[in-house]
């Protein structure tokens, strides 16, 4: 037996092991032979008056109760030290009580032939299933919708298709279809690359009605049409290639990004920074597929609505703003000193000046959160991991981002931070502080204070849960590996600190106020270069500033990657996106 495997009693197994013990008692074994004669001789025997019932009843009570002697006996004694009970040889002993009407029934039985037939026993019918009184609950490709008239749809379409010439639509003409559809217009793409225009340069309308028809009649939401037209056939998900045309697509019509037309190489790096931005969001299961259900509980098709309303692109911070997507890409253009798209653990170490301990460094080049096997392999990280990495540093309230240093702290993977983790990453905070010649806070001390302020719902270890309960989890993890926002919060009085967490329902994020300040750095720093190198001083909006720093890289000698002729030249396995998260 395994250890720690209950024992639980058989109740079949003690029954047999009592019913033998019966049986092999000589007064049964003689009442057995006797019934088996009484059985051939029957009708011989089955002769009596009216006195046979109260005799039989006598019989079997007597019977009863010598059965529950040798059955339910003193249980201290041996099993087979019972004394053999006093049964009479005529009768057959029952293991229960007989009741009148088994009694009525037993004779009757007797008073049958003995060459009876054994009546076959009778099916019982069953009742209907109820499950068919259950009505549906679950729609993985949304509820259908009562009174959707598809032929007014489609009859639509074929209107709009009609104002083209030969009835084709190019991807420029597919904002009409869109809007056609009653589709958001930036669907445009989608719709066009889902019905094969990007084939042959348009879409004919018998080519589109006939798909748009297969759509309405299976997908019954936003989300569901949106994973339809942008995953690949026979999938039920979306991967990150999936979105390279419809981000293509916008870089290449949105106002607000206009200004990148004339720098068509940096498409790939605005791309890749929206798609890492999308996952890190709406796929909450890290599984790197995002399905309807997590599309549907996110907001980014709400997001892809507002880019038709929305002019100023850097409005949309949640995806789509290019100074957030320049804020991340100076930052990883600074690190990356060989330009050769990734940084090892020493270029990741200098970050914001070696503030992030070497331990939780190494733990993020562990494959802990990072995906492919590059970190492991080459010990390097790509411009996508580190997307991750900046904006979990820069905003640690976030679910995605406590669920990043959760992983990255949990050594073991058990689900819990023990007190032993806790301890292994202080530890290295302890050296720094002594190196800066401040007294550290012994790790009993802190302890106490991070339970105080966590809380953990049980003694001992802290959960992913307990910490996404907590007010302060940026307080908790900079106390353990960033030694620079540490000593800022422990600048800070307790009420403070309270009155931010309070404030979690505030409409700027910390990664947001992060992006806006180190934009407008940026820009002085860049302004700042200008006037030296011009020897006058200009004035420098955001948007002349981002055509600036565009020619700029254009000039390098390396640039950061090269100029996609096509768009299917955009391709992200560069970056070693296959693998999922761990």
């Amino acid at each position: 037996m395994s250890p720690g495997k209950v024992l639980q009693p058989v109740l079949k197994m003690k029954v047999d092991e009592l019913f033998l013990c019966w049986l092999s008692q000589p007064a049964t074994q003689l009442t057995l032979k006797d019934c088996l004669r009484r059985i051939k001789n029957e009708e011989k025997t089955e002769t009596g008056n009216g006195d046979s019932g109260n005799d039989t009843n006598e019989r079997f009570a007597n019977k009863n109760s010598n059965s529950k002697q040798c059955i339910l006996g003193d249980t201290r004694l041996p099993l087979m030290s019972f004394s053999p009970p006093q049964l009479s040889t005529t009768t057959l002993p029952l293991a229960t009580p007989a009741s009148s009407r088994n009694v009525s029934n037993v004779r009757a039985t007797r008073r049958s032939s003995g060459t009876r037939a054994v009546q076959p026993k009778k099916e019982e019918t069953l009742p209907p299933s109820l499950s068919q009184n259950i009505p549906t609950f679950y729609f993985p490709r949304g509820c259908p919708k009562e009174k959707v008239n598809i032929d007014a749809v489609i009859a639509k379409i074929e209107r709009t298709f009609s104002e083209f010439p030969n009835e084709r639509a190019t991807l420029e003409d597919m904002g009409k279809v869109a809007k056609a559809c009653e589709c958001p217009l930036y669907w445009k793409g989608p719709l066009f690359y889902c019905a094969g225009g990007e084939r042959t340069g348009y879409v004919s309308v018998h080519k589109f009605v006939a798909m748009w028809r297969k759509i309405l009649q299976t997908c019954y939401d936003d989300a569901a049409k949106f994973v339809h037209l942008l995953m690949n056939p026979g999938c039920n998900y979306l991967v990150q290639e999936d979105f390279i045309p419809f981000l293509q697509d916008v870089v290449n019509s949105h106002p607000g990004l206009s200004f990148l037309k004339e720098a068509s190489e940096f498409h790939s790096r605005y791309i890749t920074t929206v798609i890492q931005r999308i996952f890190y969001t709406v796929n909450r299961s890290w599984s790197g597929k995002i399905t309807c259900n997590e599309l549907r509980k996110s907001n980014f098709l709400q997001n892809v609505a507002l880019l038709e309303e929305e002019a100023d692109i850097n409005q949309l911070t949640e995806y789509f703003s290019y100074e957030h997507f320049y804020v991340i890409y100076c930052k990883f253009w600074e690190l990356d000193t060989d330009h050769d798209l990734y940084i090892d653990r020493k270029d990741l170490a200098r970050h914001n000046d070696h503030a992030i301990s070497n331990r939780m460094i190494e733990r993020i080049f562990s494959g802990a959160v990072t995906r492919g096997r590059k970190a492991q392999k080459d010990g390097k990280i790509s411009y996508a991991d580190f997307v991750w990495f900046l904006i979990s540093e820069e905003d640690k309230k976030t679910p995605t981002s406590i669920e990043y240093w959760f992983r990255c702290m949990d050594l073991d993977g058990d689900g819990a931070l023990s007190m032993y983790e806790l301890e292994y990453f202080y530890e290295e905070q302890c050296q720094k502080l002594d190196n800066m010649a401040i007294e550290p806070l012994p790790f009993e001390d802190c302890l106490c204070q991070m339970l105080d302020l966590v809380k953990p719902q049980y003694e001992g270890k802290i959960t992913l849960h307990d910490l996404k309960r907590c007010k302060l989890t940026n307080v908790f993890f900079d106390t353990f590996f960033n030694i620079e926002k540490y000593l800022d919060h422990e600048q800070k009085d307790q009420f403070s600190m309270l009155r931010d967490g309070e404030g979690e329902s505030q409409e700027v994020s910390d990664w947001e106020k992060y992006a806006a300040e180190e934009y407008d750095i940026l820009v002085a720093e860049e302004a700042a270069s200008d006037q030296w190198n011009d020897g006058y001083e200009a004035e420098l909006n955001p948007v002349d500033h981002q055509k600036a720093s565009v020619l700029k890289y254009q000039m390098e000698k390396r640039p950061f990657f090269e100029m996609p002729s096509h768009l299917a030249d955009v391709d992200l396995d560069e970056y070693d996106y296959e693998e999922d998260f761990e």
